[in-house]
């Protein structure tokens, strides 16, 4: 197996465009969530199936991102590499979910 520079930055660019879509993705939903947390409290919900309107879009959007970003650089999908971008949505997402999750803890440790 011989290993490249090539390689190496096909890997990193994957990884970080991986990781932009995971990012942009997370603060989308954290961004609803915090519409939908105050349309809780005033009241303006009438039943527990509108609690998360347009999540199926968002998903949506998310898979048609991806799908775009395989047909406009092939190159962060091939040899493997589609791992790395996969690696890296979660590590974006996981970055929103975490910085949500400690300021939660935050909140109730005051």
């Amino acid at each position: 197996m011989n290993f490249t520079l090539l390689d190496l930055a096909r890997d990193l660019v994957g990884l970080a465009a991986g990781g932009v879509i995971g990012y942009a993705f997370g603060t989308l939903q954290q961004t609803a969530l915090r519409q939908n947390e105050v349309r809780e409290r005033t009241g303006q919900f009438k039943s527990g199936w509108s609690l998360m309107p347009g999540a199926g879009a968002r998903v949506a959007y998310l898979l048609i991102t991806l799908a775009l970003i395989q047909l406009v650089c092939p190159l962060l999908f091939a040899d493997g590499t589609q791992w790395i971008v996969s690696a890296g949505v979660v590590l974006g997402y996981g970055v929103t979910l975490f910085t949500n999750l400690r300021r939660r803890l935050k909140a109730v440790s005051r």
